[in-house]
């Protein structure tokens, strides 16, 4: 999968300043050898969003493609597989694409404020990534008992437990701002958005329809549709296997049955049928690169 660059860098989106007022002083020692006052008051730069950009040379035509991480996880997801295999970003550069990779608010290299945002962050276990993502049955975490046919590498289930961040739950508004802002300074976008990244992303085109050529969800765990009265750009919800093993996806899948059923500009890609054994985590999967020739061939119609 060889490919050489043009350029790549990084910049931050969005946020803003945010002032703290009526904290206390206090003596910290940051060295062994170094001590000092810290007063926490003045002004933070907050709500930003990191992006890591890269430019492949050559470049194929055609906007950008925007790659928005998945729940309690950050832009890493898409670099390298638990097994060390080369990621979709990687896929993707290979095939001329641009793109540009977001952490998004509170993630990853974004940064966080300590009490900035409601409620305390969570972190998720393995064994609710174990559950949660359809690798195996509850009772098969200990053994590291997949369901059958599973193509998650569940041999590597730590290694991928260490891209786990800590989230909020109440951050969705700054993450759908950062995410128009940063469709606003590419100008129009393909944008391929993972599970909880997936809801902001649909919101955020919603309220930017004009900025996104192709948008294409893995799993959403929410959406926001597009409006059937007003342009929308082409929509795909992408769907692994095992939906039938778990309250939480039966309710979710059924949701974009339905909404591919009553919009036009929505189309369910069930890539199952191609590759049964599909987890949550496509780009992981060991068939992953087959799962990103379906995926690349929904931003690329002019190669079809």
């Amino acid at each position: 999968m060889g490919y050489a660059l043009r350029a790549f860098g990084s910049y931050f989106v969005s946020g803003h300043v945010h002032e703290v007022r009526g904290r206390a002083v206090a003596e910290i020692a940051v060295t062994a050898q170094t001590s000092y006052a810290y007063d926490p008051n003045g002004h933070y730069a907050v709500e930003a969003a990191y992006v890591q950009f890269f430019v492949p040379e050559p470049r194929r035509q055609g906007p950008p493609v925007v790659l928005v991480h998945g729940g309690g996880m950050s832009g890493a997801m898409w670099e390298t597989t638990p097994d060390g295999r080369p990621g979709w970003l990687h896929g993707l550069l290979a095939r001329g694409h641009e793109v540009h990779v977001i952490d998004n608010v509170e993630r990853g290299r974004a940064g966080w404020v300590p009490g900035r945002w409601e409620g305390a962050p969570i972190l998720r276990t393995m064994e609710e990534a174990w559950s949660l993502f359809r690798f195996g049955p509850p009772e098969g975490f200990a053994a590291r008992r997949p369901y059958a046919g599973c193509r998650f590498p569940v041999a590597h289930l730590e290694s991928f437990a260490r891209q786990f961040v800590p989230r909020w739950t109440s951050t969705t508004k700054p993450q759908v701002a950062a995410l128009v802002a940063l469709l606003s300074r590419l100008g129009r976008a393909n944008v391929i958005a993972h599970s909880q990244g997936a809801a902001i992303a649909a919101t955020a085109v919603a309220a930017a329809p004009e900025r996104v050529a192709t948008l294409v969800t893995l799993e959403p765990s929410g959406f926001t549709p597009p409006d059937p009265t007003a342009p929308a750009p082409p929509t795909y919800i992408v769907c692994g296997d095992y939906l039938e093993c778990d309250a939480l996806w039966r309710g979710l899948s059924a949701g974009w049955r339905d909404l591919a059923a009553t919009n036009a500009a929505v189309t369910l890609i069930p890539l199952a049928d191609t590759f049964p054994g599909t987890s949550h985590m496509p780009m992981m999967d060991l068939d992953s690169v087959g799962s990103l020739e379906i995926v690349a061939s929904l931003i690329e119609p002019a190669d079809c």
